[in-house]
């Protein structure tokens, strides 16, 4: 049934660790739209189906409309996205180490694979050219309100790639990969998130999808409790409510889920929680809501709420010192990490 292939399962568990990396600093490509205030994550751009999707799928919220139209080879997938989180973790690792960075990136194929946990196979060279392709085809169209006008802007997910290889069907050495001018000022204005590299290792699109949902809205709060039926909006899945939901209940009874618990409330709610975190723990250090303003106003386009979960995870790991003035703290964090120093923090 199409509709449904973002459900199915071909085997259960987790994939195996073939390729053991370091962690990724990746732009959130959902924030990274043109407007960089628009919680863009509502708006599933990614296919969840395991065959081509060639639907055109338009989202309003909140007076903004995005439209994501696919090629003849359907919408992008999940699992393409894979490509975009490699190319914004080099920029990202470049800018942080002060490096002059462009749109356009030249990559060895051999470590994109290695470093999305892919096996290296002849197959996996052909796949990585099919969803270039389908990256290449996938076309968003967005309203902006600048200034009091608003502007509708095209513009797809890469804007080209070319691929290098050895004469005579040998393998491919490299890419060429040319970003799309709105994902690659996202890079510039440091709009990322953190994703656990055990992301890489979920098998089913939908699992993938879900994680995005959970890192994005448990930034700042200890939990994130959302009916099923928004949840089903936000994920972009095409599979009824009822298969959806058999689906969630699934996911919460393996836990594969890396960083986050999930459970089942009643009023068909799902509850996100930080895996093993105690929440609300005595000496926690509490922002005020001006605090967060300023690291807006220092980090435009960026996630606060983000940043601040990663500035409590190194505080705790520091072992949870008294904090005088953690406003200050937090702000001076911040600074260091957008300068790209030795933030406390962690890389970037």
């Amino acid at each position: 049934m199409a509709g449904q292939g973002d459900i199915s399962q071909r085997a259960g568990g987790l994939l195996p660790d073939r390729h053991p990396t370091g962690d990724f600093f990746i732009c959130d490509i959902f924030d990274a739209s043109p407007k960089d205030d628009l919680g863009s994550m509502e708006h599933p751009i990614f296919s969840l189906s395991t065959r081509p999707d060639r639907r055109i799928l338009s989202y309003v919220h909140n007076g903004i409309s995005v439209q994501v139209t696919p090629s003849v080879k359907g919408r992008a997938t999940i699992h393409d996205k894979d490509i975009l989180i490699y190319c914004i973790s080099q920029l990202m690792a470049a800018l942080n180490a002060g490096r002059e960075i462009g749109r356009t990136l030249q990559l060895k194929a051999h470590d994109l694979l290695v470093a999305t946990n892919r096996d290296t196979s002849g197959d996996s060279y052909a796949r990585l050219r099919e969803a270039f392709e389908r990256l290449a085809g996938t076309r968003i169209t967005t309203n902006l309100a600048t200034g009091g006008l608003e502007t509708t802007t095209g513009f797809g997910l890469i804007e080209s790639w070319e691929i290098l290889r050895r004469s005579r069907g040998g393998r491919m050495i490299s890419v060429t990969v040319t970003l799309s001018e709105w994902l690659y000022r996202a890079v510039l204005s440091k709009s990322v998130l953190t994703l656990n590299r055990d992301y890489f290792r979920l098998r089913k699109p939908l699992e993938r999808r879900i994680y995005e949902l959970a890192r994005k809205h448990c930034g700042r709060q200890p939990e994130w409790r959302v009916s099923v039926a928004t949840l089903h909006k936000k994920s972009g899945s095409a599979a009824p409510l009822r298969v959806f939901r058999a689906a969630l209940r699934r996911m919460i009874a393996e836990a594969h889920l890396p960083d986050y618990a999930m459970r089942e409330d009643p009023g068909d709610l799902i509850v996100f929680s930080r895996a093993g975190q105690v929440v609300e723990t005595a000496g926690a250090p509490l922002l005020r809501v001006e605090t967060l303003e300023a690291a807006r106003a220092l980090a435009p386009g960026a996630d606060v709420y983000a940043l601040e979960a990663e500035w409590r995870d190194w505080w705790a790991a520091k072992g949870r010192a008294r904090l005088h003035a953690p406003d200050r703290a937090f702000l001076g964090w911040v600074k260091t990490r957008l300068a790209g120093g030795e933030a406390p923090g962690g890389k970037g």
